[in-house]
């Protein structure tokens, strides 16, 4: 018996599709750009917010994951600006920042954005045989899965270069640890119902020492050069780690696009330095997002926030509308994160930048209380005290990822 496909054009139906999409692509794009505005936080808002937007569920949701999936290409720009990360974009602050700093910010923008984009066109092929694959392994990785943090943790801890500077990771990795075990689960009065602490944690831990330094520093210089320094192949290599990297995140409960980037550190060569760490942990960040929505159909379990919210309005999972609906957002993503971070480069440049960390410092305390409330303040600045000392003994920043990873380590 011969079959035969039919496909059916409604010109009306797919402009009103695009015109959500395009329109959660530019929602997107406004949180990305907020300085330490989490992602989790973004998604619960709109979780808030979609059940009372008129539209059919299906458009609406993909909106949601199109607001989702910009949002991880425009958040690169006030990390490497301004040097204040959210949790995914945390492991790549301080390597785009040193890129801005040395002039090259013009290019971390284009690197960040091809980590992304190069994540889109790598998870959509690998989605089917990726979901067959870690659906199948996932009981023996959730078995073994302290035994692997720990096997990170140790790799980066002796991969610092001087006995000061190992000390160093040991004292900021166990302080944040200890942070994120008193702090991650504390219950928070907030403002805004979609609150929680991972805001304070990370605008503490990894936005406020940097723009400290900056209020003594001599702010931005002029950037120049918009061409990519790192080969292609080795471009593709880092953004397919990260990929790879994000499809842990999206199916694995308890590991974050935060800890999936800090295993990617451990494979990125070592001849990539900053640049392969962008690429790739951007990769983490976008991959995350399209991994969740397969996890979500083949496992029934929401991943992310962004997963959540698509669950709370009822979405149909329509697979090739939804891909198609990640794909789109993905190319408007790639565009507005050149053209907006150039832009907002050349502003921060004009401007004395010690107001400017006056003012992102003023802005991180308003997202504390918001988020957390009253406690979110005595958490920032329990955070910001703990994310000067590897500032001070010259480790890398990386790790005060232990806020994350020691809680699911020792099963805090």
């Amino acid at each position: 018996m011969a079959a035969s496909v039919e496909f059916v054009s409604q010109p009306s139906v797919t402009m009103q599709l695009l015109a959500w999409i395009l329109a959660g692509s530019l929602l997107g794009s406004c949180s990305g750009l907020v300085p330490g505005l989490h992602a989790n936080n973004f998604a619960l808002l709109l979780a808030g917010i979609a059940p009372s937007v008129p539209g059919p569920p299906l458009f609406v949701g993909c909106a949601m994951l199109s607001a989702g999936v910009v949002h991880t290409f425009l958040n690169a720009v006030p990390a490497m600006a301004l040097g204040v990360p959210d949790a995914e974009m945390a492991v790549t602050a301080l390597p785009g920042h040193r890129l801005v700093l040395a002039g090259r910010g013009y290019e971390a923008i284009r690197l960040s954005a091809l980590g992304s984009l190069l994540a889109v066109l790598a998870a959509v092929p690998l989605a089917v045989p990726v979901t067959w694959a870690i659906t199948s392994v996932y009981p023996t990785i959730r078995s073994h899965l302290s035994l692997l943090l720990a096997t990170v943790v140790v790799a980066l801890i002796a991969s610092e270069r001087t006995r000061r500077r190992r000390f160093g990771g040991v004292l900021s990795f166990t302080l944040a640890a200890t942070l994120g075990a008193f702090a991650l689960d504390l219950s928070t009065d907030a403002p805004l119902e979609a609150g929680g602490t991972l805001a304070p944690l990370f605008a503490g831990l990894f936005g406020a020492p940097v723009l400290i330094e900056a209020i003594r520093g001599n702010g931005i210089p002029r950037q120049t050069g918009h061409d990519v320094a790192m080969s292609r192949g080795l471009v593709g290599l880092t953004a397919v780690a990260g990929t790879l990297a994000g499809a842990a995140v999206g199916y694995l409960p308890g590991i974050t696009a935060a800890t999936a980037a800090v295993a990617v550190l451990t494979v990125v060569p070592e001849r990539a330095s900053d640049r392969g760490y962008i690429v790739a942990t951007s990769g983490v960040d976008t991959a995350n997002t399209i991994f969740a929505l397969f996890a979500l159909v083949a496992i029934d379990q929401p991943r992310t926030g962004v997963m959540v919210a698509f669950q709370r309005v009822n979405a149909p999972l329509e697979l090739p509308i939804l891909v198609a609906g990640v794909v789109i957002s993905g190319v408007v993503g790639f565009v507005l994160v050149i053209v907006i971070g150039d832009a907002y480069l050349d502003l921060v440049g004009r401007l004395a930048y010690w107001k400017i960390s006056a003012a992102v410092l003023a802005v991180l305390l308003g997202l504390s209380f918001l988020f957390s409330g009253p406690i979110g303040i005595a958490i920032f600045v329990a955070a910001t005290a703990v994310g000067l000392v590897p500032v001070r003994l010259h480790a890398r920043r990386i790790h005060l990822m232990g806020v994350l990873i020691g809680p699911l380590l020792f099963g805090l």
